[in-house]
């Protein structure tokens, strides 16, 4: 269910899919989508919505070429002639296969399946054809709704903001189309992973688990496929945050049979040719760094020579005795805290998942309200102020700092594998009073727009 295990690069989430809209569209019934109100409201219970959602939107796309109207199948025509050859084709046949091999990783598949057996593909393309259209409609359904949501924000003056994983699940429709872009023989098994050494949240590191790119295939080919990435990005985002940037100069690759991410060495990264070759094919770069952990001169130095945003993380470096907001420059994107931090009110007063000891947690109030000269009962609207007094171009809290939540409604703790990503905003948390804090807390910073 992480966001950062997807089954495609370029391929959108299907979960956001509105069914709302579909039964607009005339390709749901209203009682076929209702076991989806039985569900979990204030969390996401992704073992009852995946198959439930799946089954609905598997319904829907069978009923497309019937029922949707002349314009959308067009559309949907466009599309799939657009990104069939780059990567559609690929990940609605692995889609279909993935099923057909009862959801286990590709290198768990038929031997010729796994080695795409080009006479094995085409046979199996002609039997299941339909199955085939069905995946690429749904994926239609999805870029057209996000397209349509992101016209919406751009014209009330909004700005979407995505993130994106360094790396790739070794269980997705890329690594299996792509295995050369990676260090993965020819049946799908890495003799090193990915991960970060031991750091601010976890004692053992980060053992991610996904395989690590062969740099030298990337460099032969001029970066194609990062450029043909972070494009695809550009659509569905106006900036786009690449999670875990200083990889781009060192990586930290672990012996694939370690249980930790402490046995690992630092690899040299591709440096400043892939910037320079996303540049060349693009001709911008709308990107953010995430450069947070271990980071040397030789990282900074490379975000700063392609003049890519930082970040700042209050959080995390509230504690630092040298740390100073009028030393915040510019060209970088301040938080309160991120996805992967606790929110504020349970960073201040001390999660269930927190690492530090009581006298840390103890001296983190005390610091944190030093800077932000408020109290611990508004901890939390205190420093999205502070992040906002920053002289960032963009400062962001995370919607849980707004409505002044605890560790209960914490959206990620890094390095576990369970109850993570389940948050949700309710509509009804987004009352008057929390709607004109927030647009009282912007214009007095003079980051509205005039």
């Amino acid at each position: 269910d992480s966001p950062y295990q997807p089954l495609s690069t370029f391929a959108g989430n299907e979960l956001l899919i509105d069914i709302g809209e579909l039964i607009e569209l005339g390709l749901i019934q209203p009682r076929e989508a209702e076991p989806l109100t039985r569900l979990a409201r204030d969390t996401v219970d992704y073992g009852n919505l995946i198959p439930l959602k799946n089954q609905i939107l598997k319904l829907a796309a069978s009923r497309f070429e019937q029922n949707a109207s002349a314009e959308l199948k067009a559309a949907c025509d466009d599309f799939v002639e657009t990104h069939d050859q780059r990567w559609l084709h690929d990940y609605a046949l692995f889609r279909i296969l993935k099923s057909k091999h009862g959801e286990k990783s590709w290198p768990e598949w038929d031997a010729k399946f796994v080695h795409r057996d080009h006479a094995t593909l085409k046979d199996f393309e002609s039997s299941a054809d339909a199955e085939l259209a069905h995946v690429k409609v749904i994926q239609f359904l999805f870029h057209h709704q996000w397209q349509a949501l992101r016209r919406y924000a751009n014209d009330k003056g909004v700005r979407l903001f995505g993130d994106m994983p360094i790396g790739i699940a070794l269980d997705s429709a890329d690594a299996w189309a792509h295995p050369e872009i990676l260090q993965i023989d020819r049946d799908g098994k890495p003799s090193f992973v990915a991960g970060v050494p031991p750091d601010y949240f976890s004692e053992t590191g980060q053992l991610w688990g996904n395989p690590l790119y062969a740099w030298d295939a990337h460099a032969a080919d001029n970066y194609r496929w990062w450029a043909e990435r972070v494009s695809t990005a550009a659509q569905l985002a106006d900036m786009v945050r690449i999670d875990h940037f200083r990889g781009f100069e060192a990586y930290w690759s672990v012996p694939a049979t370690s249980k930790t991410a402490d046995v690992g060495s630092w690899i040299q990264g591709p440096g400043d040719a892939i910037f320079d070759a996303m540049r060349h094919s693009l001709g911008y770069l709308p990107l953010v760094a995430e450069d947070l952990g271990v980071i040397t001169p030789e990282v900074e130095a490379l975000r700063d020579r392609h003049q890519i945003p930082g970040m700042v993380v209050l959080q995390l470096d509230i504690v630092n005795p040298e740390f100073e907001l009028d030393k915040i420059v510019e060209n970088c994107v301040c938080y309160t805290g991120t996805h992967d931090n606790d929110t504020t009110v349970g960073w201040f007063h001390g999660g269930p998942e927190d690492i530090r000891s009581q006298g840390e947690v103890e001296m983190t109030r005390d610091a944190a309200l030093a800077l932000t000269g408020g109290s611990a009962e508004t901890i939390h609207s205190d420093l999205v102020r502070v992040a906002f007094s920053t002289n960032a171009k963009l400062a962001i809290a995370p919607m849980q700092d707004f409505l002044g939540l605890g560790s209960d409604a914490r959206l990620n703790t890094p390095g576990t594998s369970s109850n993570n990503w389940r948050w949700r905003l309710r509509s009804s948390q987004l009352d008057t009073n929390t709607t004109k804090s927030i647009a009282t807390m912007v214009s007095e910073s003079n980051r509205g727009l005039s």
